[in-house]
């Protein structure tokens, strides 16, 4: 297990991670960071236990809406992959009478 220190708003912090693991770390604390960072100067005088709740909380408030999203576009893809195997089928369709007419026509 791999030991790293991460900096979240201005505070130095040691945390273990899996081996591999480190620069995936480093981002979420970066992204735990930014969001501390936003919202410090508005936040009056919060405490630092009380600002990095709020942080997490605005991140899980995001995640949620970026889960919404992604579930309402696959549904949209199943929509159209609908559309499109029913296109696919119209399209033999309209494919197989032309070709039923031009051996008719080639017929006569």
């Amino acid at each position: 297990m791999a030991q790293l220190t991460i900096e979240v708003n201005g505070k130095s912090y040691v945390v273990g991670c899996e081996d591999g693991q480190e620069d995936h770390l480093r981002s979420l604390a970066a992204l735990i960071d930014a969001k501390m960072r936003e919202m410090a100067p508005g936040a009056g005088q919060l405490g630092e236990t009380r600002l990095m709740l709020l942080g997490a909380l605005m991140i899980a408030d995001e995640r949620g809406d970026a889960k919404a999203e992604l579930s309402a576009a696959q549904a949209r893809i199943g929509e159209l992959e609908e559309e499109l195997a029913r296109a696919d089928v119209r399209a033999a369709a309209a494919l197989e009478a032309a070709a039923q007419k031009l051996e008719a026509m080639a017929a006569a």
